[in-house]
C-alpha cells in the first residue's frame, strides 16, 4: 500500500511549498471539539485526507489531519497545546487566501455558535464529523489501492458511527445512505480479504462515497450554524 501524497507532504511540500497560517485558540471549547470543528470546515466533496492521529485526551494537543484538495493544495490541521493550527501549503501562482479570508471568520463564528449549543446537540454534530471522517478514510483506502479488508471496515465503522446519531438517522435521505453503505459492504465482504481492492469496483464505490459525503457535509454545517 502506497501513500504517495503523504510521503511527498513530510519530504518535499512542508520545506519547499508556499504556506499561510491561521491559529484559533480553543476557549471556550476543548481541544477535541475545535479541532473537529476545524476538520469539517477546511472539508469539502473534492478533499481527501490522507492522514490522521487522534489525540486520546479531548482536553490536551497531539491530534493532527492532513487534507488534500483537487486543486493541489494541502491543508494541515494541528490541536497544540494552545493553540489550533491550520496551515495551508500550495504552489507559487497560486495563494492560500481562502483559509485566511473565509476559512479563519467562519471557524471563529462556528466556535461561539457551538459553545452555546446543549451537550446534546453538541455531541450529536461531534459523532457526525467523526462519520465524516471515516467517509474520508474510506475514500483515501481505495485510491491508494488498499486491501479489501481494511475497506470493509472503514465503511462497516462509518456506518455503524452514523447509525447512533439521531441527527444523522433522522434526516431525510439517512436510509439511502445506509443502503449504500450495507451494499459496499455486502460487496467488499465477499472479496479476499488481503488482496487489493478491484479496479472496476472504484468508480462506483467513490461514486457513492461522494454523494454520501455531500450530503453529510450539508447536514453538519446546517445544525452547525443555526
Amino acid at each position: 500500500m502506497e501513500n504517495r501524497l503523504l510521503d511527498q507532504f513530510n519530504s518535499v511540500i512542508t520545506s519547499e511549498w508556499l504556506s499561510t497560517n491561521i491559529t484559533e485558540e480553543f476557549a471556550p471549547l476543548n481541544h477535541k471539539e475545535l479541532f473537529e470543528l476545524g476538520y469539517h470546515t477546511n472539508n469539502n466533496v473534492s478533499t481527501r485526507n490522507i492522514f490522521i492521529k487522534l489525540s486520546q485526551n479531548e482536553n490536551k494537543g497531539g491530534s493532527k489531519a492532513i487534507l488534500y484538495s483537487n486543486t493541489k493544495k494541502f491543508i494541515l490541521i494541528e490541536a497544540l497545546d494552545d493553540n489550533l493550527s491550520i496551515t495551508k501549503y500550495f504552489n507559487e501562482g497560486t495563494t492560500g487566501d481562502k483559509l485566511i479570508n473565509e476559512i479563519a471568520p467562519k471557524l471563529k463564528a462556528r466556535k461561539e455558535i457551538f459553545a452555546k449549543k446543549e451537550e446534546n446537540e453538541k455531541e450529536q454534530i461531534l459523532k457526525s464529523i467523526l462519520v465524516e471522517r471515516k467517509l474520508d478514510e474510506c475514500a483515501n483506502l481505495v485510491m491508494i489501492k488498499g486491501v479489501n479488508r481494511k475497506i470493509y471496515f472503514a465503511i462497516g465503522d462509518a456506518r455503524e458511527s452514523a447509525a447512533v446519531v439521531p441527527m444523522f438517522m433522522e434526516a431525510e435521505g439517512a436510509s439511502l445512505v445506509q443502503l449504500a453503505l450495507n451494499k459496499w459492504m455486502s460487496v467488499t465482504q465477499k472479496l479476499e480479504p488481503d488482496k487489493t481492492f478491484p479496479e472496476n469496483h472504484v468508480p462506483g464505490l467513490l461514486k457513492n462515497l461522494m454523494q454520501i459525503k455531500k450530503w453529510l457535509l450539508n447536514l453538519v454545517s446546517i445544525n452547525l450554524d443555526k
